[in-house]
């Protein structure tokens, strides 16, 4: 059985479900049927940065950068749920891969 598996990946977990919306929608009103999106676990990026350069090293601030992720599987799809995913406009600040 094939699948197009589609990853999506973004800093902004609204963002990254309104183009999971987005791709489900498109996928369906060609005819072909999906599994998902299914929620991957989040990156989370910790970091201390020194206030400032003369400071005790005691002050520090401290970030975080969380990465947000989903899964969509397209099964049973034809070439025009390919054409319709090629020409797909997806909101800024989404990463894709299809394969």
């Amino acid at each position: 059985m094939q699948r197009i598996r589609v990853k999506l990946k973004g800093y902004d977990h609204k963002v990254v479900d309104k183009a999971a919306e987005m791709i489900i929608l498109a996928v369906q009103a060609s005819g072909a049927k999906t599994v998902g999106p299914v929620p991957l676990p989040n990156r989370t990026w910790k970091m201390a940065v020194h206030r400032g350069p003369h400071i005790d090293a005691k002050s520090k601030e401290h970030f975080s950068l969380t990465a947000h992720s989903r899964m969509i599987d397209i099964v049973e799809y034809n070439t025009k749920t390919i054409e319709d995913l090629t020409h797909l406009q997806l909101p800024a600040g989404v990463g894709i891969t299809i394969k």
